[in-house]
């Protein structure tokens, strides 16, 4: 999953025609993923194998592959991505390195033949044909819904940014030497066949990418076929290497990528700063002053007696608190995840129907989407967010690609939509957050006026409706 990064310039219009799907659509079956909600997303995706079996037996442990040999998949999975898809695609302005790489493994070295500019159909297609080379396209679900769908969900469950790449690759070639990834990779074969060789992981749980030479990384733990329909996992670290075999005209695979950067050492690097702060307010420990000259000292060992029991006071908050307050990571997550998929053809979300009064029961919208935070600022304010509505695809296109512009306001949140309220109104947005529904004179706060002005609050961004 590339981090983001590199200018972003302005992206054409999405694909307006969808691929058919005539063996679904014949035979009246539905879709072979449940999108009713995150979590029969995910089941349906790894399915036949159980969840608990997953995460029990193979989530950062080991790899996990599904050979389905099932047409009805098969004929879904061709739908998320082909490589006939890429002539229309290029004629929207695509960019090398930007948008598409083309690359081949040459002496197990990654060997890059991108041009400058845009990317010219035809001149992919010969570097594919002639060349041999394997084409990365880059975040897929900007212009596929189906992927948008898959990957909006997937976000929602593993509350973690999903990015994608397709990878398509003529017969007889590879197009990446022995390598690994610090993402935690579920791969989708699409078209063709691909041969994969994973081995031992040299770094468990890698948090880096990194090539491996071949007479360092031994003989293939695992090695097998992808067909269209099946389903490979693995975790970060995990060294893999695939080529698409002779005799098959090529192979187009989509991988699904998460967890990138979303380890608990990210998450202390990230928390422990607002802990330190919040609780420097309560603890006069933490505000007396460290040793003279410590700074300039090479041995400080005296000093890591006393560290280590602010640690533990520190330690203690959590515990006693039972809450961390708002962080760098969930800040990053907000601004860049996925709108929802409510298709191309909605009409922008604007507020409608009644108005929100006292004796109104209201519900959530897009609870997988919105997010309470308390932040650790001087303002002791709470905040409820939902990533941007009104303007359908405005995120979608620049999903995991980053731009230059990618800094946010003061508060880290300029992209998203939401409101700040008193810390006091915090009981009342967890009662709208935690229940299906709630009448607007039961919420937890002082005044009927109130309770009102938040209902109307919220109604007016879209986070709410009325029953």
């Amino acid at each position: 999953m590339p981090r983001k990064g590199g200018k972003r310039a302005d992206m054409a219009k999405e694909t307006q025609a969808q691929c058919k799907r005539p063996k679904l659509e014949a035979a009246g079956s539905p879709s072979v993923l449940s999108f009713e909600s995150p979590d029969s997303l995910f089941r349906s995706l790894i399915s036949p194998v159980k969840e608990e079996v997953f995460f029990r037996e193979y989530w950062e442990q080991k790899p996990l592959l599904v050979q389905r040999n099932d047409a009805l998949v098969a004929a879904y999975y061709q739908c998320l991505f082909q490589l006939s898809d890429l002539k229309e695609l290029c004629s929207q302005g695509l960019c090398y390195g930007r948008d598409v790489n083309v690359c081949r493994c040459v002496n197990g070295k990654k060997k890059v033949l991108n041009k400058e500019g845009r990317v010219n159909y035809v001149q992919l297609k010969k570097d594919f044909d002639q060349k041999k080379a394997t084409i990365q396209f880059h975040q897929p679900q900007r212009f596929k819904e189906e992927l948008w769908k898959i990957q909006e969900k997937l976000e929602c469950y593993f509350g973690s940014l999903v990015g994608s790449n397709v990878y398509m690759t003529p017969q007889g070639s590879q197009g990446l030497p022995p390598h690994y990834d610090d993402v935690e990779v579920f791969i989708l074969q699409l078209e063709g066949e691909k041969h994969w060789r994973l081995y031992k992981p040299t770094v468990p749980l890698a948090r880096e990418y990194n090539v491996e030479s071949e007479d360092r990384i031994g003989s293939p733990t695992h090695e097998f076929i992808l067909k269209p329909g099946d389903l490979l996992y693995f975790p970060r670290g995990t060294i893999h290497q695939a080529d698409t075999p002779q005799g098959i005209s090529y192979s187009t695979h989509v991988t699904i990528s998460t967890y990138q950067n979303n380890s608990w050492g990210d998450f202390l690097l990230d928390a422990i700063p607002g802990l330190v702060f919040d609780t420097a307010k309560e603890d006069v420990a933490l505000r007396t002053s460290i040793p003279r000259q410590l700074l300039m000292q090479v041995n400080a060992a005296d000093s890591t007696k006393k560290l280590s029991s602010l640690l533990r006071r520190l330690a203690d908050h959590v515990e006693s608190s039972r809450e961390l307050r708002s962080s760098d990571m969930k800040k990053d997550f907000i601004t860049h995840r996925l709108p929802p998929c409510l298709g191309c053809d909605s009409d922008p979300l604007t507020p409608g129907g009644k108005l929100p009064k006292i004796d109104s029961k209201i519900r959530l919208q897009f609870r997988d989407h919105a997010i309470i935070t308390v932040e650790p600022d001087q303002e002791n304010a709470v905040s409820i967010r939902n990533p941007p509505l009104y303007i359908w695809g405005g995120e979608r296109e620049t999903h995991m690609m980053g731009t230059e512009d990618d800094t946010a306001s003061e508060d880290g949140l300029a992209q998203t939509h939401g409101l700040r309220f008193p810390l006091s109104y915090l009981d009342a947005l967890k009662q709208i957050w935690s229940s299906s529904t709630v009448n607007v004179k039961e919420l937890n706060l002082s005044s009927d006026e109130e309770k009102e002005n938040l209902a109307l609050s919220l109604w007016s961004e879209c986070l709410i409706e009325v029953l």
